[in-house]
Order: C-alpha cells, then structure tokens, then sequence
C-alpha cells in the first residue's frame, strides 16, 4: 500500500508536528490561562450534549 519511504516520512512527519505543537503550546500557556479562564466548560458541555444526542439516538432505535 505504501513504500518503505513514506511510512518513514510520515512517521518523521508526525513525530516532528507533535513536538512543533507541544512547543507552541507550552510557549504560550501564559497566554492560554489569562484569556481562554472557563473554556473547559465548553468542553464539557459540547462532550453532554453529543452524549445526549447518541442516547436518544440509541433509545428511539
């Protein structure tokens, strides 16, 4: 399906990609913490509300 060499590019790829983000996010966590106070909340709720919509699904089916 894939050659030898883009299993190796892709790996890299994802390898150097997550340690990018992880850098960016720790450089800016200050930041995070003074402007996104409460976000997790969002979270939360966005998480309950697709949890109801699958057991409705999966109580009128």
């Amino acid at each position: 399906m894939f050659t030898k060499g883009q299993l190796v590019f892709g790996v890299l790829f994802a390898i150097v990609f997550i340690i990018a983000i992880f850098y960016t996010y720790r450089k800016d966590l200050k930041l995070h913490k003074r402007y996104y106070k409460g976000s997790v909340w969002i979270l939360v709720a966005f998480i309950a509300f697709i949890l109801f919509i699958a057991s409705i699904k999966w109580l009128f089916t």
